[in-house]
């Protein structure tokens, strides 16, 4: 496999190890996230694998910087195949409570920070006349979540509906996927001391959401067991059945 990945959110998490497996696969990488010292470790372990690793300073809420350290990275490369939006944030309090602090900061990261990524993604995209959009979104999407999911769920729904726009463009060349992680451990999530239903480790879940994006599928459910049919399920039932199942 031959190609430029870039990745956000790479210094941690699931985009740490999306950079793993996609560098496993052959792909050379633009990787950026706001904490440079773990990316060049990163770097340095990728490097000594023969990939070729770019690595920039980025906080996605910075709209000045995003197609600036993107633009840049095009230019380094000379071509970048694939933009996987994967920065992101997972505070969040009840509406009401006193803390719109959280969830200001994961709207802003979230929503308008993919916004502000789809933007110069699809900048370079034309330009090129193709390229791979992901868009990593979240199980939460898909329905209503309460307490302090309600502001993370709807920022992952928001991504849909980008997707979902860009698509009814039909613009020549351009591939978009969403992906719907479910529980997959994470940096983001390592604070949750209970054992969680359904919870996989990071490699295989990361290989489950990598394998949908080598297939450039338009939407998946990650690890597809028990997700897809959870999914189906989730659009389907009564927001109070909902509830019992998240």
């Amino acid at each position: 496999m031959s190609g430029v990945v870039l990745i956000t959110g790479a210094s941690s998490g699931l985009g740490e190890e999306m950079a793993r497996q996609f560098g496993a696969l052959g792909y050379d990488l633009a990787l950026c996230a706001r904490r440079v010292e773990r990316l060049e470790k990163l770097a340095g372990e990728l490097r000594a694998t023969g990939r070729r690793v770019e690595i920039a300073a980025l906080d996605v809420t910075d709209f000045d910087a995003v197609p600036r350290v993107f633009g840049e990275f095009a230019d380094k490369f000379g071509t970048i195949d694939r933009i996987i939006v994967n920065a992101g944030l997972g505070k969040g309090a009840p509406l009401g409570t006193g803390r719109p602090d959280a969830n200001r900061a994961t709207a802003m990261t979230n929503f308008v920070g993919a916004l502000a990524q789809t933007e110069a993604a699809l900048e370079i995209f034309r330009r090129q006349g193709r390229g791979h959009l992901v868009l990593i979104s979240s199980m939460s999407a898909l329905r209503g979540m309460r307490k302090s999911m309600t502001t993370y769920a709807a920022t992952k729904a928001g991504l849909a509906s980008i997707a979902e726009g860009l698509r009814s463009e039909r613009i020549t060349g351009l591939d978009i996927s969403v992906i719907y992680p479910g529980y997959i451990r994470s940096e983001m999530n390592e604070h949750v001391q209970q054992k969680t239903l359904f919870m996989v480790d990071t490699k295989t879940g990361v290989r489950a959401m990598v394998r949908a994006i080598e297939k450039r599928r338009t939407k998946a459910y990650v690890p597809a067991w028990p997700w897809v049919p959870i999914g189906f399920a989730m659009k389907l039932l009564p927001i109070g059945v909902v509830r019992r199942l998240t």
